[in-house]
């Protein structure tokens, strides 16, 4: 199972690039909880397909240009993906560029996305799928 989650989260994850919102939540499942921890001040967790959406815009919305480069797709176990990537972002209001590693770890039960935790911090990222957290 762990190379079809694999599969599914590149495609997912191309897909979320070029606002594919059917691609990209065909594998969601419906109430899917989505923790950021970059944002810890954005509302708590993000639930459903709306949330899913509403947690993309709401992080978008400060930036006038986002770039994501050179993901690194990992399978963790049978249930556990997590994208390693170079974040570029300039923001909206001040032109100021910003450069970050991130990562984000989906979470599978029975063939779906069940839950996605962002973070700013690989290192933080990476020690949250060893702890299973």
């Amino acid at each position: 199972m762990s190379d079809e989650n694999l599969e599914l989260v590149r495609r997912r994850f191309a897909a979320a690039l070029e606002d594919d919102w059917a691609t990209t939540l065909e594998a969601v499942d419906p109430d899917v909880e989505i923790h950021d921890f970059d944002i810890p001040d954005a509302g708590g967790v993000f639930r459903g397909h709306e949330g899913y959406r509403a947690w993309v815009q709401r992080w978008t919305d400060g930036w006038e240009s986002v770039r994501m480069e050179d993901p690194e797709f990992r399978a963790i176990g049978e249930d556990c993906v997590i994208v390693l990537f170079r974040m570029v972002t300039v923001g909206k209001h001040s032109g100021m560029e910003l450069e970050r590693d991130d990562a984000i770890v989906y979470r599978f039960r029975a063939g779906r996305i069940v839950r996605v935790d962002y973070f700013n911090d690989q290192e933080q990222a990476l020690e949250a799928v060893r702890r299973g957290a």
